[in-house]
This record gives structure tokens, C-alpha cells and sequence, in this order.
């Protein structure tokens, strides 16, 4: 389970025999028998729950209720029949109550009770600024059937997974598999882009920071690792994160823990991290451009997603897919033309999905009425298409990086240098797109 859980309870006894049983059933237990010790634990370590007597020998816990339940979910223990302070302490902010002398299958069912309450309100808050897109992974070709087999093996580990694929090959849809197929299913799958969240801010939304940590820290904010808990962090394009970043990343991987922004306590990282890169992580390690040891923590299990020009069996399904889950379909039932599926077919495609998903959202507007998708209403790149050699526009057949260039450079030259609209045509984020025409040497 690895909660950690504070019994704060002046009894040695009675404290000793809930210590045990909570440790019988997973969690990690602290144990404090005055209210002086409070504040001193709280400097140092943080609980998913807080167990803890009314009335203890230096403080009535009730007066401070509402400072602790601030802090983490609490349960008041309280002497048989003492009605006035279990509503006193429902009031001041506590979750549940115990009357003691405690019944040992009354406290593990409550503890249980208010913890899964707790994450079910963090899931809530995340997932109230969260859309989380449908997710599919369509087809039957050979090489989509290896990469399921691949996703079935590692699911019902907790084991680290690093997806390796092109830019659209879907990635996500990979991690997003691993997480419904898991122990974990039941939990939140948590995804970050890496590539769009400002490098100034990415170790305070990924860790969270403690108020006051940095200038406009007005109150603590828990991160991305802690709204996954018990869940899956996805971590998108981990391949542009900075070295410092790197660091920490490989401490949550090695030690289970985490720190948040501005803070000394070592928190529970009670979460599965998936990555994925379209990037050779490998090399760049190699190079110094990405730690080795990270590398070598993220690559315990690697799953390749093939791209689409080697699964072109499944484009007619993915075609068709796209079409029936557009708003049009609701009116109009549409198909694509054989003359269209052939074109779509012989395209080799380097934004991979996620371009032919953006082709077939612009064709199915442009068929209009018509019952058919025709190839005039595909707007593809034609000089890119595996016939590109014959036209005379390479010499020879091109190499996915020479492909990748000229579609870049016709995109730049259709939409007349306006980064946005490229990036928004090839569905990656602008800073993406700014390290792709770098690299290119193109302006």
C-alpha cells in the first residue's frame, strides 16, 4: 500500500496494538505521544493520515483540528461515549471518528474508508481541469499485434516502461494500454507533455513546491507525481527535460521518494512512471545530452510503436475509425472512395496517426454532403508520397529524415512561415516544431 499513516495516541498500549495492525496490512506507521512532537514530525515528513486522540496530556487535539486536518486527513480517537467530541471534532474538520477501546475491524475498514475518500477528492480536483481523450489502438497488422503482446507481458508489473516512436505513432495510446491493463486500472493515469510545460515551471508542476519557495509561491501545491497517486504518471517527450530535472527524476525512480519544490520532507512516490520519446535516448546518453543512469533506469522494459508506413495494413480501419467517430457521422454516414483508400495507402505518412487523423478531420469537412470521401478531398503533401522519387523530386528513395525535411519545408511554404499553424497541421507542440527546423537548418 505504502500510505504512511501518523497515530498520534499517549496510551503505549493501546498505540502498540494499532501500530501492529496497521503494519499487518501495508502501511508505514509513525507513532507520537504528545502534541509537542507534532509540529517537529510535520517539519520532516508528511502522511497520507493522521490518527489521533482527542484529548492528549499536553493539548486538547479538538482546539487544533483545524490546522491538522490542513494537513492531512484525520481521524479522532475518542473515549467510549463522548458524543460532544466526536461532533466538536466532525465540526473542526476531522473525517471520521473511533470510539475507543478501538475494534481492530472498525479501524481497518475505516482507515481504508477515508484514505480511498482522500484520493477519490485529489482525482476529482485534477480531473475537473483534465480532458481526457478517447483511446483506441485500431487495427490487426503483425506489428500492432507484437506491440499488444508486448503491452500484456509488462501491464501487470509495476516494472518502469520507456515507448520508444516517431512523433503521432501513438505513444500515449501505449501507456494508456499498460495502465488499463494493470493492477492499477482503478487509479488515475496522469499524462504530461514534456515539451509544453515552461522549463522554469516543469520541476514545480511535476514535484509540487511548499509556499514561499520561489517568488508568487503564495500556498503549497502538490504536483503531478502526487495527483497520480496510486495511478500512472505518463511522462511524454522525456527526452527534453533538463539535467537538473533528470536528477530528480532518477531519485524517484531508485528510491520510491520525492521532495517538493522549497521543502525537506521525503514524500511517498506511490505511482507507476511510463515515458515515452521519439528521440534515440540512447545515443544522447552516449553524447552526454541525457544522463546514462536514467536512461538505463527508464529502458528496464522498451516498447517500440511502430510507425505507420509500417502498418499500412491498418489504415483502411484507422480510416474508417475516424470517420465514424467525427460529429459529421452523426448525420451523414461516410466512406473513403477506393481511389481515396489507395492514395492514403501509398503515403508514407511522417506525422504517422496523428497526420492522417488531421487529413481525414479536413476531408471529411471538404466531402460536404457526399456519402464519399473522394481523393479531391484529400490535402496531401503529393510530393511526399512514396511515388516522390519518380517526379524527380529526390534522385533516389528518400530517408524518413530527407521526407521529413522536405515536409517541413512544404508546410512552412504552404502556411508562409506561421509556426503555429505548422505545429498545429503536424499536431506537435511549437517548441517541438522550433527543435525540428534547428535541426533541419532550416529558417
Amino acid at each position: 500500500m505504502n500510505e504512511r499513516v501518523l497515530l498520534i495516541e499517549d496510551d503505549v498500549a493501546l498505540s502498540r496494538l494499532m501500530r501492529d495492525q496497521l503494519h499487518r496490512q501495508g502501511y508505514q506507521v509513525d507513532a507520537i505521544g504528545r502534541w509537542q512532537e507534532v509540529a517537529d514530525y510535520f517539519e520532516h515528513k508528511e502522511p497520507h493520515l493522521v490518527l489521533a486522540d482527542a484529548r492528549l496530556p499536553d493539548a486538547n487535539t479538538l482546539e487544533h483540528l483545524p490546522w491538522l486536518s490542513r494537513q492531512a486527513p484525520v481521524i479522532v480517537l475518542t473515549a467510549y461515549g463522548s458524543v460532544r467530541d466526536a461532533v466538536e471534532a466532525m465540526h473542526a474538520g476531522a473525517e471520521e471518528y473511533l470510539v475507543k477501546p478501538v475494534n481492530p475491524d472498525e479501524l481497518s475498514v475505516t482507515v481504508r474508508r477515508v484514505l480511498e475518500y482522500a484520493r477519490l477528492r485529489n482525482e476529482h480536483q485534477y480531473c475537473r481541469t483534465q480532458a481526457t481523450p478517447p483511446h483506441y489502438m485500431v487495427g490487426d497488422s503483425p506489428a500492432l499485434r507484437k506491440m499488444q503482446q508486448m503491452i500484456e507481458a509488462v501491464a501487470p508489473t509495476d516494472t518502469t516502461v520507456l515507448i520508444q516512436g516517431e512523433s503521432g505513432s501513438g505513444k500515449e495510446l501505449v501507456a494508456r494500454a499498460i495502465h488499463d491493463m494493470s493492477e492499477r486500472r482503478e487509479r488515475i493515469f496522469v499524462p504530461v507533455d514534456c515539451c509544453t510545460i515552461q522549463e522554469k515551471l516543469f520541476e514545480s508542476e511535476l514535484f509540487g513546491h511548499e509556499r514561499g519557495a520561489f517568488t508568487g509561491a503564495d500556498r503549497r501545491k502538490k504536483g503531478l507525481i502526487e495527483a497520480a497517486e496510486g495511478g500512472t504518471l505518463f511522462l511524454d517527450e522525456i527526452g527534453e527535460i533538463e539535467p537538473a530535472i533528470q536528477a530528480k527524476l532518477l531519485r524517484v525512480l531508485e528510491t520510491g521518494q520525492f521532495r517538493r519544490l522549497g521543502s525537506v520532507k521525503d514524500l511517498i512516490a506511490n505511482t507507476r512512471i511510463v515515458a515515452a520519446t521519439n528521440r534515440d535516448l540512447e545515443a544522447m546518453s552516449q553524447d552526454g545530452d541525457f544522463r546514462a543512469d536514467l536512461y538505463y533506469r527508464l529502458s528496464v522494459f522498451v516498447i517500440e510503436a511502430p510507425p505507420l508506413r509500417e502498418r499500412r495494413e491498418d489504415i483502411p480501419a484507422l480510416v474508417q475509425h475516424f470517420i465514424a467517430n467525427h460529429d459529421f457521422s452523426r448525420r451523414i454516414q461516410k466512406t473513403a472512395s477506393p481511389q481515396a483508400l489507395e492514395i492514403l495507402m501509398d503515403y508514407d505518412w511522417p506525422g504517422n496517426i496523428r497526420e492522417l487523423r488531421n487529413v481525414m478531420e479536413r476531408a471529411i469537412i471538404l466531402s460536404g454532403n457526399s456519402p464519399e470521401i473522394l481523393p479531391q478531398h484529400l490535402t496531401l503533401p503529393n510530393r511526399l508520397t512514396s511515388r516522390a522519387s519518380d517526379s524527380g523530386l529526390f534522385e533516389s528513395e528518400p530517408s524518413l529524415e530527407a521526407i521529413e525535411r522536405r515536409y517541413l519545408e512544404f508546410l512552412l511554404e504552404r502556411y508562409k512561415g506561421k509556426r503555429a499553424k505548422v505545429a498545429e497541421v503536424m499536431g506537435i507542440s511549437e517548441r517541438n516544431l522550433y527543435r525540428l527546423i534547428k535541426r533541419h537548418g532550416l529558417k
